[in-house]
């Protein structure tokens, strides 16, 4: 399954410099957090980390997200909630549109 697009003026934002091949970053941020519009292709797979507070939704695909050891599969409107410092991991079932918005206005930059 290849996702959707999302809007042609979220596409314009500037895009996450994110090290993982095939991974699209739409990236809005302010003073107080960012928002992460990603594109993750099927097979695409993040590595155990922490980081500060995170909140996430599937827009459209699957991922099993991995959260304090607990592991689930997100599906499209399924939301989550990752806490300040928690532990997690994600592996991408299906392309996978998913939102994710976080505490730290500094998580991403912006590719040059």
């Amino acid at each position: 399954m290849t996702p959707n697009n999302y809007a042609e003026f979220i596409a314009r934002l500037p895009q996450a410099d994110i090290p993982m091949a095939g991974v699209g970053a739409s990236l809005l941020a302010g003073a107080q957090g960012q928002v992460v519009f990603f594109t993750l292709p099927a097979g695409a797979s993040v590595p155990p980390h922490s980081h500060g507070e995170q909140w996430g939704i599937v827009v459209e695909g699957e991922v099993d997200l991995t959260i304090a050891g607990v592991q689930r599969t997100y599906r499209r409107g399924d939301a989550y909630y990752i806490g300040d410092g928690v532990v997690h991991s994600a592996v991408v079932r299906e392309g996978c549109l998913a939102i994710d918005v976080f505490a730290d206005p500094q998580r991403y930059r912006a590719k040059a």
